[in-house]
């Protein structure tokens, strides 16, 4: 009985090693991991009220998540991951009424109401 003491021990401590990522290595080095769209603020920034699909998908490129039950909703999605940590997510989401972009939610939104009022008023006139 001996005998089996050293290698169930080396058994043991293999299989809780290998039963998940909670264990980890010290030194070991982990990767960043991009998943989604890369969604920058100058891209942000192109899109307006009115734009159709088709301009839309130049701007941001194919959303992360076209839902065919939802075809009035477009999903831009971000995660930058190292291991188990999340770094970095971002998430924007965009609606349409028929072929236009009517509205965008998210935290990096653009705020369209200020740019819609400064439409409205008039450069003064030239005396």
């Amino acid at each position: 009985m001996t005998s089996f003491g050293p290698a169930l021990s080396l058994l043991l401590s293999m299989l809780l090693t290998g039963c998940g990522s909670n264990f980890g290595f010290p030194g070991v080095y982990r990767i960043n991991v991009e998943q989604g769209n890369v969604v920058t603020e100058e891209m942000v920034e192109q899109l307006r009220p009115g734009l159709n699909r088709r301009q839309v998908r130049y701007i941001m490129g194919t959303p992360l998540i076209e839902d065919a039950f939802h075809s009035d909703r477009w999903d831009y999605r971000y995660l930058l991951r190292n291991g188990n940590e999340t770094l970095s997510e971002n998430r924007l989401t965009l609606w349409f009424e028929g072929d236009e972009l009517i509205r965008a939610e998210g935290p990096d939104a653009p705020d369209w109401s200020e740019t819609q009022s400064d439409k409205g008023e008039t450069a003064p006139e030239a005396a």
